[in-house]
């Protein structure tokens, strides 16, 4: 890959990230904008028809309705795709944020104490508004770069157990849980919460939920196997919807209508940022989503746009980790701003993307164009959808989540890092996000520092 200039002084990032048309458009000429503009076009509809089921689903693990995960991906894309700094990057809702946002929504929506769900998406668009300012000062600095420190045993330690969390969390749709206490409100339980909540309600399983869960994730697993341009998740949710409508019909099968109601296709609706009543609380609040923000939004988009250009091997321009965070920074203000929540750069879809052809930003451009007009015209549709089959495409992606070669690839660094991997992937879900992480990386550079003291001290000798 071809090394890359970019400016080195605030101004001269600044400057950058404020030019449309810079080198992440070099591969669009006036030769062949016709062929690569049908290529993007393809990509960003099979991205979009894949987007929709698991926008939907990130949203209602997050504790969001699933309008609000059709919203942030679009707009979160063409945002991204604007400000961003990588060719390739697919914006929109993941899963390394379901935690963090769950957590804030479901403290912040109880009734017990005196929340609604208003107030805690309003703090949810305050918080990720701040979160977005401190990403762009940290862009306009260069601070970009640093990302890239973050090793990577803590990463894929960190992508397992968010893998893990989010299975945990989705086998109650699956199974079909009767009850709307175990379907609602025990997204930021801990793990063995979890468990035990879904142990003491058994005699509530349904069996034909659980069919419908397994069809789900077998069909989006391996349709997509066989070829890219066949929507596997899509099929999955029409698939199990269907069989839903008719020959289970009376089956009672929990339906997303039957917890969220109708779905609007008037997507965009501004939600005002809210500050609860301050107190130390509400400080250490603010300090801890923002700060779980930042490190979501500056590490993954990162490592996705660093993935990207490796699996479209780009070797003219590489992206600019600086003009990324800057990208994601405008991602986290104006998304929540219109009825979405924070996203970043999606490691599957951006994936699908390149494989599907796409090679400049116009696919981005496409995918949320393509989104939002299905989503439009399909609203009364989606509400048909069972819980189990939303159950059924979060298990999937948790299962896409972990990566043997990744593994294998830690196993073969060392015992040090193997350990610290798996020291984060059991700290993740069993705490919170933050704590697993943030403890990793403590512990992480102390005893590296502390390796390397005694090996100087040895060669001293």
């Amino acid at each position: 890959m071809s090394e890359a200039k970019f400016p080195t002084t605030p101004l001269g990032r600044i400057k950058l990230f404020f030019t449309f048309f810079d080198s992440r458009w070099e591969d669009l000429t006036k030769e062949n904008w016709l062929n690569v503009a049908y290529k993007d076009l393809s990509a960003g509809l099979i991205v979009a028809m894949t987007a929709i089921p698991m926008a939907m689903g990130f949203a209602m693990a997050m504790g969001m309705r699933p309008e609000h995960g059709i919203v942030a991906g679009a707009l979160a894309c063409v945002v991204g795709r604007t400000f961003g700094g990588s060719k390739y990057q697919v914006y929109g809702p993941t899963a390394a944020f379901i935690p963090v946002i769950a957590a804030l929504i479901a403290k912040y929506s109880d009734p017990a104490n005196g929340g609604t769900f208003e107030q805690a998406h309003g703090f949810l668009v305050l918080v990720s508004i701040i979160s977005g300012i401190i990403l762009m000062i940290m862009g306009i600095y260069g601070v970009g770069k640093y990302a890239k420190l973050v090793p990577n045993s803590i990463i894929v330690g960190f992508t397992v157990g968010i893998a893990v969390a989010i299975a945990a969390t989705n086998f109650k749709d699956i199974l079909g849980l009767d009850s709307f206490k175990v379907l609602l409100g025990d997204s930021s339980r801990s793990i063995g919460e979890r468990i035990k909540f879904m142990s003491e309600h058994l005699h509530l399983i349904n069996g034909w939920s659980i069919f419908l869960g397994l069809l789900t994730f077998f069909l989006a697993k391996y349709l997509l196997k066989i070829s890219i341009y066949i929507p596997g998740p899509v099929i999955a949710m029409g698939t199990a919807t269907l069989l839903a409508g008719t020959l289970l019909a009376d089956k009672k099968i929990i339906l997303v209508h039957d917890l969220y109601g109708s779905i609007p296709n008037n997507f965009f609706k501004l939600q005002l940022p809210f500050l609860p009543p301050m107190n130390g609380s509400v400080m250490l609040d603010i300090v801890y989503f923002v700060v779980g923000i930042v490190f979501v939004s500056g590490v993954e988009s990162v490592l996705c746009s660093s993935m990207a250009d490796r699996l479209a091997k780009n070797d003219r321009t590489p992206f600019n980790a600086d003009k990324e965070f800057f990208g994601q920074g405008l991602v986290q203000i104006i998304t929540p701003l219109v009825q979405g929540f924070p996203c970043t750069g999606a490691l599957a879809r951006t994936a699908t993307s390149i494989k599907a052809g796409a090679t400049t930003p116009l696919a981005g451009y496409f995918k949320a164009i393509l989104k939002l007009t299905m989503a439009f015209y399909l609203a009364l549709y989606l509400e048909l959808i069972p819980m189990a089959c939303i159950g059924g495409i979060l298990v999937w992606v948790a299962s896409n989540m972990i990566k043997p070669s990744e593994i294998k690839e830690i196993k073969h660094s060392g015992k040090f890092e193997l350990a610290m991997m798996i020291y984060t992937a059991i700290m993740v879900p069993m705490t919170d996000f933050l704590t697993g992480v943030l403890s990793a990386l403590v512990i992480y550079f102390v005893l590296r520092f502390v390796f390397k003291k005694r090996e100087e001290k040895k060669a001293s000798y």
